[in-house]
């Protein structure tokens, strides 16, 4: 095996791992009712698709294709933390969408190290150079999310508490 099919598996890895972000974004972007954290997912969903979009380029460049039973696996997979908010109230989406999404940052951060790692082992400035621009836009997402989760989820607990005493 050469270090060219070890980067196309990488590549083909990530590449899924953002178009299901892309589309988990959107539908963050959807849901719940903090409009702040709703626009910070929608312009997170244009960045991953921006993402997917280049990793898929750099891919075909090495003679790949994106891997349509990766990305099947990636989309299965990202249900798992929406069955986890069974019993939440709609004013606590958006901080369980903060909690996922700094969750995915996280790894997704850690896939572009080990991409920008075996890049440059092989030799593949080009790959590592792609890595490390979208390791940094992950922590991009990270930091926004993070910032916005103590106001997230206070807003929901007094919301919910409020509600409560209403009803």
């Amino acid at each position: 095996m050469q270090g060219r099919d070890v980067i196309v598996r990488y590549l083909e890895d990530a590449e899924a791992a953002e178009r299901n972000f892309e589309d988990t974004l959107m539908v963050f972007a959807n849901t719940g009712e903090q409009n702040a954290v709703k626009s910070m997912f929608e312009a997170a969903s244009r960045k991953a698709k921006t993402q997917h979009e280049r990793l898929e380029a750099r891919l075909r460049e090495l003679g790949g294709t994106p891997s349509k039973a990766k990305s099947i696996l990636a989309h299965m997979l990202a249900m798992a933390p929406s069955l986890a908010q069974i019993g939440h109230e709609g004013p606590e989406k958006n901080t369980q969408h903060l909690i996922a999404c700094i969750a995915a940052a996280s790894a997704e951060m850690a896939m572009y190290e080990s991409l920008a790692a075996v890049a440059a082992a092989a030799g593949d400035t080009k790959t590592e150079t792609l890595a490390r621009e979208l390791q940094k836009e992950e922590k991009d997402d990270w930091d926004q999310s993070w910032a916005l989760l103590p106001g997230s989820a206070l807003s929901a607990f007094e919301t919910v508490i409020g509600r409560a005493a209403n009803a």
